[in-house]
């Protein structure tokens, strides 16, 4: 199977796991899928819309900088809907920004294993 079509699969599948409340970046994401050189990547999915339904307003890159804005209908969206969870993001020079250390997703090593584990038995 195509490298890109099992790499947008995983990507789909890790985003999905993304708590509510909690954001995750563009390389943890690719670092959960097993390709960790492939932050870029994660983020043309998403604004392509190669993964499906997702989450894709939890997702923003590794400062917490909100910097999907292009993939939203409105320019604040993602930080509309990551408020309405309950994370607080303020403005900067550099744009729209959260708190990694307090909103970030950090899953268990159980929860990556999990992870592996269903890529494994299902092919991607």
């Amino acid at each position: 199977m195509d490298e890109n079509v099992d790499f947008y699969k995983r990507a789909g599948i890790v985003c999905r796991q993304i708590p509510e409340g909690r954001v995750a970046s563009y390389g943890q994401i690719a670092l959960l899928c097993g390709f960790p050189r492939n932050a870029r990547q994660v983020g043309y999915a998403l604004r392509t819309g190669r993964l499906g339904e997702v989450p894709a307003h939890r997702v923003v890159n590794a400062q917490g900088r909100l910097s999907g804005a292009a993939a939203f209908e409105v320019w604040d969206m993602q930080k509309l809907l990551l408020e309405a969870e309950g994370v607080e993001v303020w403005r900067t020079e550099e744009g729209w920004q959260t708190d990694m250390q307090r909103y970030g997703w950090k899953p268990s090593l159980e929860e990556a294993e999990a992870l592996r584990c269903l890529f494994e038995e299902t092919g991607i």
